[in-house]
């Protein structure tokens, strides 16, 4: 379906003449029989876009980066040369962390990256990335593309000059790296550790010390002992890292992001300035990669973990229940920080959280159900 789908759009674009026919192409369907289509009216051939997309991504960035650069060039291919997109890693054009206003600005017309790194300007953001005992993968998409996240992720970014799209996930990480065995929720107390976000929040509020440090100076200070432990991502990029060269104990589950969604972000005047065709596109190659980048961590995580297993110099672990538990019950104190002192924040929790209530259900007898059996 979806071969066929991008060889629809392809032939599309390269049709002949100023004005091509008027086409419609399905985008998304919804359980509640809304058949979402979307039209495309008219291929201006005569009109190029050169846009600049800037990553919080290092250049060539496994998975992230390399996934930005691939879905560059498809926009490039199936718009047949009209939508151009050179892409700039983290501090190649802007710092990492200053391409949010890159693009909000109009110095840049995307971005790629995750909404929780923008929590210092827009509190909500977080829930459109990962929130610490949240929704699994499966879950978080089926909010945001059917239960109406997306709609309130839109309203939030609009309001500041915005068009955000999903666009990959790594799904659920790995709890983390640490120099010490965590046997009690006591054990916690003291420890500093590399965690942002609502997680940092969470892991302060359980006795431990929250620490920011750039990526690629976790490696230093984790031999140095600056750090006692950190999280990354999971055990293919955490393997490329050497992580489990300095640290003994690899824990699990990643509480703090059991979904991690990442986000292709427009300015939203360049967006709109974009033929109603090319504007499809970018929305239909998003969705593409926000299934494929999963897709990729998934393979690759399997093959990491057996290497580090296979290496055996590592112990692989489980939390206590009583750690999670004591992480899970500070969880519910931030949360509740949070949607106290910003009004949009409670918005979306509301909607987050009731959807999360509901799909639990159906979880529980279809994917929890038959997991034991697999």
């Amino acid at each position: 379906m979806k071969a066929n789908r991008r060889q629809f759009i392809k032939k599309l674009t390269k049709v002949g003449g100023a004005s091509a026919a008027i086409a419609s192409i399905p985008i998304l369907s919804s359980c509640d029989d809304k058949n979402e289509k979307t039209v495309i009216k008219s291929i201006k051939k005569d009109k190029i876009f050169n846009w600049k997309c800037v990553t919080v991504w290092p250049p060539n960035f496994p998975i992230l980066g390399e996934g930005v650069n691939n879905l560059a060039d498809e926009l490039r291919e199936l718009s047949n040369g009209r939508l151009n997109i050179k892409v700039f890693g983290g501090g190649e054009l802007v710092p990492a962390l200053e391409s949010f206003d890159a693009v909000q600005l109009g110095a840049a017309q995307m971005m790629h990256g995750a909404a929780y790194y923008w929590a210092g300007k827009i509190p909500a953001s977080v829930f459109f990335t990962a929130t610490p005992f949240g929704m699994t993968t499966r879950q978080q998409n089926a909010w945001l593309l059917y239960g109406g996240g997306k709609e309130l992720w839109k309203e939030l970014y609009n309001k500041i000059g915005l068009e955000p799209f999903p666009c990959g996930n790594t799904g659920v990480q790995m709890g983390g790296w640490f120099n010490k065995k965590i046997d009690t929720a006591e054990d916690l107390q003291g420890i500093k550790m590399r965690i942002p976000g609502l997680g940092g929040k969470v892991f302060t509020k359980a006795g431990g010390t929250s620490v920011t440090v750039a990526g690629g100076e976790i490696y230093t200070n984790l031999e140095r002992g600056v750090l006692d432990a950190t999280e990354w991502i999971g055990p293919y990029h955490d393997y490329l890292m050497g992580f489990h060269k300095i640290a003994k104990y690899y824990y699990y589950p990643g509480w703090h992001e059991p979904s991690a969604t990442l986000e292709l972000v427009c300015n939203k005047k360049a967006f709109d300035s974009l033929p109603e065709d090319l504007q499809e596109l970018i929305k239909v190659v998003s969705l593409k990669y926000n299934g494929s980048m999963m897709s990729e961590f998934e393979k690759c995580n399997t093959e990491y973990l057996s290497k580090i297993r296979e290496e055996g110099n590592n112990e692989i672990l489980p939390f206590p229940k009583e750690v999670m538990d004591t992480l899970k019950s500070n969880a519910d104190i931030v949360m509740k920080d949070l949607i106290d002192t910003d009004p949009f924040a409670k918005k979306v929790y509301e909607s987050f959280t009731q959807f999360k209530e509901n799909i639990k259900q159906w979880s529980t007898i279809s994917t929890d159900a038959i997991q034991e059996y697999l």
